[in-house]
């Protein structure tokens, strides 16, 4: 019984892994400006091959990868004149 018991617990952590690599993966691809569908059917198809794919995929130059970094949720322009207006 603690044989079958190891096993569901065991695949509850891939499932949880394969989740996650697929969620982050849709996340990056979104961000790199290729689309979030792209992302998600590599992190769903390859496990966690589609995510490291994804971390070294070029990002496309009008993304928001480029415009407003990794994880920022503003572009350098809206930031730039927000610190603006603070100076007046």
């Amino acid at each position: 019984m603690t044989l079958i018991a190891l096993i569901g617990a065991k695949s509850l952590y891939l499932l949880y892994a394969w989740l996650i690599s697929a969620a982050v993966s849709s996340y990056l691809s979104e961000r790199k400006g290729y689309g979030e569908k792209p992302g998600l059917a590599s992190g769903l198809l390859l496990f966690v091959i589609g995510l490291v794919i994804w971390l070294f995929m070029r990002p496309k130059p009008e993304s928001k990868w480029v415009t407003a970094g990794p994880w920022g949720s503003q572009t350098k322009a809206d930031r730039a004149a927000g610190e603006r207006e603070g100076e007046r």
